[in-house]
């Protein structure tokens, strides 16, 4: 493609080159760049990249240009084609529930058989090619690159998690959403965003760019569900668990095993358990018959549906325990995970263990600990992603937020394998066991070097040692 046409109507400008150069790649990391390559220099959130054309151009790129992030973005959409135009595109956003959300919709629409993408912070699948993933929404070079290998490999649909920051910093500009869905907003990103209003004025812009043939779903129980739609041109469609809405769903009967739940007035069966979930699954719901699905369809494949790997996965062990696994690391998440297990065994102990990531927001650390306290038995305080900052640092954070009653059902294992182990040796008979923060993640980051940190395949050798 000439360069002339992948800068059209994006506010690049050519540094090096000429229009009619023929490009072969594209690429904003001047260590990607090579031979018929174009690089474009943007001055990012941790660097400019007009330091690196130097380097760009001696690795071999044909041409570099100068371009802010939407610029990028826009470059990106048109190397690329617009792929996201030739597919049914749809976005979710808010604090809780992307990933399950995206994940089931993906797996909804190949049960269903239709071939699909799958944008995620699990992984991101092209069919059924599985590609590892860094970040909850990608670069724009990537994600462009990955709908246009969807849309080679006739994928029909892509199911997309929509971050704050990625909104904020334009890496979905130039896409075209079929359908974009708002979950909730708690507390989360405070120490990107700085306040929570600037961090609602991100996920607000993703509802305001979208187009008038688009669907915008909205969560109207949150106080913020229609606050996020109020400008925008697509249609809207709402659902709630708690009042009228185009969809509605409510909780029948509950236990590990899953869940009735009463969607638009018929029961279907689930394999998910909790509030959380429920609202997971009418979001899901909505978005099927939003893009196509018949009502029929819909219900049928959320009753085949099992949680995406890392929320809520129950790993039964010795003495009737179970340990649960779930990626909740916000106050919200936790206290959704707490308040479903605490419902479903009211009698039985509830453990929770939890940490929280360094060089993150530290004004949520307090805040876990109130959760913590209000609903488990025990607490064990623990590391997570401990980054940069000192675990004990991050640890004292977590303390400040406990009352004294708090307190005395609380200790502190920095080693989180130790903790673990801690929690399930120390259980009482059939008590039940929340491991919170970690989830999906195979890998614990200390300091700069990310280690081999599986939680399940912890957890199963220590009820192995147990058992023997």
């Amino acid at each position: 493609m000439r360069l002339e046409d992948i800068i059209r109507n994006t506010g690049a400008e050519i540094v090096h080159g000429e229009p009619g150069t023929e490009i072969l790649s594209i690429c904003s990391d001047s260590r990607k760049a090579g031979a018929g390559s174009l690089f474009i220099a943007v001055k990012g959130f941790a660097t400019d990249g007009h330091k690196f054309i130097g380097a760009a151009l001696e690795a071999g790129a044909a041409a570099v240009v100068s371009a802010d992030r939407r610029g990028l973005a826009l470059c990106a959409a048109n190397f690329f084609d617009h792929p996201s135009e030739k597919l049914q595109l749809v976005g979710i956003t808010g604090t809780n529930g992307k990933t399950t959300t995206v994940t089931l919709l993906y797996h909804m629409f190949m049960g269903l058989g239709y071939n699909c993408g799958l944008l995620s912070t699990i992984a991101n699948y092209v069919g059924t090619e599985r590609l590892e993933t860094d970040n909850t929404t990608s670069d724009p070079i990537t994600i462009n690159s990955l709908m246009s290998r969807m849309v080679d490999a006739g994928c029909e649909y892509c199911f997309m998690e929509v971050s704050s920051i990625g909104i904020e910093q334009e890496r979905v500009a130039g896409l075209k959403f079929k359908v974009g869905i708002f979950s909730n907003l708690t507390h989360d990103h405070l120490d990107y965003h700085g306040t929570f209003a600037e961090y609602l004025r991100c996920k607000k812009l993703f509802f305001d760019n979208l187009p008038a043939d688009a669907t915008a779903i909205t969560n109207i129980d949150d106080r913020n569900g229609l606050v996020m739609v109020q400008n925008t041109a697509a249609k809207v469609v709402t659902y709630s668990c708690k009042s009228l809405a185009d969809h509605t769903c409510r909780i029948m009967e509950e236990s590990f095993e899953g869940m009735m739940l009463k969607m638009d007035g018929v029961e279907v069966w689930t394999r998910l358990i909790g509030q959380h979930n429920a609202y997971n699954l009418l979001a899901i719901y909505s978005a099927a018959l939003a893009v196509g699905a018949t009502q029929e369809e819909a219900l049928l494949s959320l009753s085949k549906l099992e949680s995406a790997k890392g929320r809520l996965e129950n790993i039964r062990g010795p003495r009737s325990i179970s340990t649960i696994i779930d990626y909740a690391h916000t106050p919200d998440a936790m206290e959704n995970v707490l308040k479903t297990l605490r419902d479903i065994e009211p009698s039985k102990q509830l453990i929770c263990l939890f940490g929280c990531g360094g060089d993150r927001d530290r004004t949520k650390r307090p805040e876990m600990a109130k959760v913590a306290e209000e609903y488990a038995d025990r607490i064990i305080v623990t590391s997570d992603n401990s980054r940069t900052e000192r675990t004990e640092d991050i640890l004292e954070d977590i303390r400040k937020g406990f009352s004294p009653a708090g307190l005395a059902k609380a200790i502190f294992i920095a080693d989180r394998k130790e903790a673990i182990r801690t929690a399930i040796l120390t259980a009482d008979e059939g008590a039940t066991i929340l491991l919170a923060g970690k989830g999906h993640e195979t890998y614990q980051i200390i300091g700069r070097e990310k280690r081999h940190f599986d939680e399940k395949e912890i957890v199963e050798e220590i009820y192995a040692s147990v058992r023997s």
